[in-house]
C-alpha cells in the first residue's frame, strides 16, 4: 500500500476533481450530515477556494487512488497574537478507513501550520462521533476551556439566509 499526500493545487484538474469526490463522499457519511453536495456546491467551490488565501486542503492518495482529505481554513487568536488552522473537513472513504489515513492527514495540517507560524489548530466534532473523538484524543486534541469552572467551550452556528 502505497499513501502519498499532497497539498492540492486548486487550479490542477484532476486536485479539483478529487476534491468534489472525497468532500461528496465525507458529505454522504451520515457524520457529514448524510446529504450529497448541491449542485451549487460542484459547481461553484473551487472557483471559490480559488480565491482564497486562507484556505487549503491536503489529499490522500492510496495506490494513486483518492482516499481521504482534509480542508483547513486559517484563522487568527487575538489572545496569543498568532494564526490558528481549523480543521473544517476531514474525511476518508469507507473503504480506506482503518488505515491510520486521517492521523497521516492531520500530521502534514500540523507541518503547515507549523511553517504558517500558527499557534494552535482547532477543529469541531459531532458528540456521537465517538471514533472520530477517540482518534482526535490519540493526536493531541482535547476540549477547549479557559477556565475549569466555567466549562468547555461549545460550538453554536446561527445560519444565515
Amino acid at each position: 500500500m502505497k499513501i502519498k499526500l499532497v497539498q492540492a493545487d486548486y487550479n490542477n484538474a484532476q486536485h479539483a476533481d478529487d476534491i468534489l469526490l472525497l468532500l461528496n463522499g465525507y458529505a454522504i457519511d451520515p457524520m457529514g450530515g448524510g446529504e450529497p453536495l448541491s449542485d451549487y456546491v460542484k459547481q461553484n467551490l473551487i472557483i471559490e477556494l480559488r480565491k482564497r488565501s486562507d484556505v487549503f486542503s491536503v489529499l490522500c492518495y492510496v495506490d494513486d487512488k483518492p482516499a481521504g482529505i482534509v480542508n483547513c481554513v486559517e484563522g487568527f487568536s487575538t489572545f496569543k497574537c498568532k494564526p490558528l488552522i481549523n480543521i473544517h473537513d476531514c474525511g476518508v472513504l469507507p473503504e480506506f478507513r482503518g488505515k491510520g489515513i486521517s492521523g497521516k492527514l492531520f500530521e502534514e495540517v500540523e507541518k503547515i501550520a507549523v511553517a504558517r507560524g500558527c499557534c494552535k489548530l482547532t477543529l469541531e466534532v459531532l458528540e456521537g462521533n465517538t471514533v472520530a473523538q477517540n482518534a482526535y484524543k490519540k493526536l493531541g486534541f482535547a476540549g477547549y476551556e479557559l477556565d475549569e469552572k466555567m466549562g468547555k467551550a461549545m460550538f453554536w452556528e446561527k445560519k444565515l439566509s
